[in-house]
């Protein structure tokens, strides 16, 4: 079967189509003809990775597809059935397999492309808001990256699940707009205003509940003063770099702020599979509704994967990059 691995960690130059046998699905897992696959930046992370040595992967996390042989004890995946969820790699190729207990049912109002756009962004945005943010209703929430595909889920999450109020910052008009059509009820734009500021003016001085940030210590401080008595503050991305020169830790203690980091992909199958259960409880009719849509940005054909990631690495994304494997 066709898969995408790389020759070596690196640039987006080092991706190349391999040829591999078709994995067998293990007790407890499914086999599934890919549709499908998405592009995450924990797949660039992987691939720029030097400590990673030969026999190299074939990425991917995320796939839509089709059950083609079922290994678990759950006749719900019968052959033939479509299904989304997260794989421990191997989502660049024609066939992936996946634990039965985290592929996820894909309703018949979504198409394959919809599917791969969920289950990385919407299960990371939930497990951030929820698990660790712990949003509540009515709270305000401060979405740092708001036209990126956790900051679209996210968005939608914090105002159709938890009425939150949200303010978003993006880099443009364009991407602000975006998210304002998704429900943020304020937009920043970082590039030419303070953000800082304008989440004080905002919140009349009291700051916000949780911010979800992805930029990590180019925003240390701002944060810092944007974030409100006992905050939840929700690390997930270090875009803006990874070292604060001066920390101050009498903030942290003055306002009782909970910081946060966390990563999706490293938990363990049971960590991914008891988030998956409870994301489909409590998030999956509103997606049979429409009220909560994946959002897709584009696409590109499996044999272009090394563009794809040149794409997202420019930033040029609003919402999800999706790879094509197989017609749908």
């Amino acid at each position: 079967m066709r898969g995408i691995s790389m020759k070596h960690p690196g640039s987006a130059d080092v991706l190349t189509e391999v040829d591999v046998p078709r994995p067998i699905p293990k007790a407890g897992e499914l086999l599934l003809k890919v549709h499908t696959a998405a592009v995450n930046r924990t797949d660039i992370m992987r691939r720029e990775n030097t400590a990673l040595q030969a026999p190299y992967p074939i990425l991917g996390v995320e796939v839509a597809g089709e059950v083609i042989e079922n290994a678990s004890d759950r006749s719900e995946f019968s052959t033939g059935t479509r299904v989304y969820g997260l794989v421990n790699l191997g989502g660049y190729a024609e066939y992936a397999v996946i634990p039965a207990d985290r592929a996820i049912l894909l309703p018949d109002s979504l198409d394959y492309v919809s599917a791969a756009g969920i289950a990385e962004v919407f299960l990371t945005a939930y497990q951030t808001l929820y698990w660790l943010g712990k949003l509540q209703k009515n709270e305000t929430v401060l979405i740092h990256a708001g036209a990126s595909g956790v900051g679209t889920a996210a968005i939608q999450l914090a105002k159709q699940y938890s009425q939150a109020r949200v303010i978003v910052t993006a880099g443009s008009a364009e991407k602000l707009a975006f998210c304002q059509e998704l429900g943020a009820d304020e937009i920043i734009n970082y590039k030419t205003q303070d953000f800082a500021e304008e989440v004080k003016k905002m919140t009349e001085g009291n700051g916000v509940d949780v911010i979800l940030d992805f930029v990590g210590a180019s925003y240390w401080e701002k944060n810092l003063s944007s974030i409100a008595v006992d905050g939840r503050w929700v690390l997930i991305g270090t875009l803006g770099g990874t070292t604060v020169e001066s920390l101050d830790l009498r903030v942290l203690l003055q306002k009782r702020i909970q910081l946060i980091g966390t990563l999706l992909t490293p938990r363990s199958d049971e960590y991914k599979a008891k988030l998956t259960q409870e994301f489909m409880k409590n998030i999956d009719p509103y997606f049979e509704t429409g009220a909560i849509r994946p959002i897709i940005d584009r696409t590109f054909p499996l044999s272009e994967a090394k563009e794809a990631h040149e794409y997202m690495e420019a930033n040029k994304n609003v919402g999800k990059i999706i790879l094509t494997v197989s017609e749908s």
